[in-house]
């Protein structure tokens, strides 16, 4: 792998010289055109190429300094001053000698120190338990926990902060820091803005969980998480819509590998688009018709179980919604991809290929027939490992 070929993260970082134009959030980047005459400072460069030595072990694997040198551009002597430190902070470990036939002595391996830190994951999109985890740097599950979600707002804050505490103490490593998936609106500096299902509204919880742990933490919202998972973990394009489906329905967003936030932080919140012009359920804001009222969870059982014909006509009917609305998202940014999470009994199948089949006839066939609908391979973990990779990404330059 090059230098030139590590685009599945490197897009989701920046140097310090960016961050002085942007806002970021958990690899979430509110990028502006921008036109500086700034010199790139040495300490700005060493930080980029940190994170080109970091992302290359953590998508390469163990390998030596000269390996390092050749996939990366960099000089031998810039290499081994990069690794020395990243050892001496405790990011990178000797593996011990490579295995050759070959004459000399031989090369010594170096990797990502994986045990070495561990990261807090939580997902706060369940309507009856908040989840959390323990994570290894490679995204693998090591510890598990749940709470029961309180009907009060500040017994819900207090369970959360309770949560993340009982987290942090069972990782029995440094914690690199805390990722949070959570639902609703979620500005760029972790305070979300509304979550009516939780009676959330401007609250500060990253800067809460911050003040309690005395840890990095990033706050995105649980579908902005999910993709980065799915992008991270799951193989997908770096153009990519992911579509979650649970007790409502929102989606997250990467565009040539870039996470996109919108302009009031609200993009990728499809699920109160009206679908059709025929009228549909009335949808719980009031409206009638729209794609939540006839795809999330609790609105997909109801109607099943309401009629006595197969669940297959339900089901492809709710998909023909779904494919309503992606169409001209698909359209508009030519996605090769659209991922689904949530309950595979529900979405995959008759569902899906509903989807597929009313979104094809709904776009350019030229360019579009070939966009594919499918199921994330990574289960109810997605928000979970979306959330390591936010601090990944934040604290490494890694994803």
């Amino acid at each position: 792998m090059s230098a030139s070929d590590l685009r599945r993260g490197s897009s989701l970082s920046t140097d310090a010289a960016t961050l002085e134009n942007t806002g970021t959030a958990g690899g979430f980047v509110r990028a502006r055109a921008s036109r500086t005459g700034a010199k790139v400072l040495p300490e700005h460069a060493r930080g980029h190429n940190r994170s080109l030595v970091l992302q290359t072990l953590f998508h390469g694997g163990a390998m030596s300094r000269a390996d390092l040198a050749r996939e990366t551009g960099l000089t031998r002597v810039t290499i081994s001053d990069l690794v020395a430190g990243l050892i001496t902070d405790g990011f990178v470990a000797e593996q011990g000698v490579r295995e050759s036939s070959r004459p000399g002595k031989p090369a010594i391996l170096v990797d990502l120190d994986r045990d070495g830190h561990r990261i807090v994951g939580l997902d706060l999109s369940g309507s009856e338990t908040f989840l959390g985890a323990v994570l290894t740097l490679d995204g693998d599950i090591v510890a598990r926990s749940e709470v029961a979600v309180p009907a009060d707002a500040d017994a819900a804050l207090a369970a959360v902060i309770g949560l993340a505490r009982d987290l942090v103490a069972d990782a029995h490593a440094p914690v690199l820091g805390v990722g949070v998936g959570a639902p609703g609106v979620i500005d760029a500096r972790g305070v979300i803005l509304t979550a009516p299902n939780l009676g959330w509204n401007g609250l500060d919880l990253e800067g809460e969980l911050r003040e309690a742990l005395g840890l990095p933490v990033l706050v995105a919202n649980d579908a902005n998480a999910a993709v980065l998972a799915e992008y991270t973990f799951g193989g997908a394009n770096e153009d990519v819509l992911l579509v979650r489906v649970g007790r409502g329905v929102g989606s997250g967003l990467l565009a040539g590998g870039q996470p996109v936030r919108g302009a009031r932080f609200a993009a990728g919140e499809i699920g109160h688009v009206t679908v059709g012009t025929d009228g549909g359920p009335r949808c719980a804001c009031g409206k009638i018709g729209c794609l939540e009222a006839w795809l999330a969870v609790p609105a997909l059982t109801a109607r099943i179980a309401a009629t006595d014909e197969p669940a297959a006509g339900v089901l492809r009917d709710a998909g023909e919604r779904l494919g309503i609305a992606l169409a001209p998202i698909v359209g508009v940014l030519d996605l090769p991809e659209i991922v689904l999470s949530g309950p595979r009994e529900l979405l995959d199948g008759a569902l899906a290929e509903q989807a597929v089949e009313t979104l094809r006839a709904r776009t350019l066939a030229t360019h579009h027939d070939g966009v594919r609908v499918r199921m994330t391979e990574q289960g109810q973990d997605i928000v979970l490992r979306g959330a390591a990779v936010m601090v990944l990404s934040a604290q490494l330059g890694v994803s």
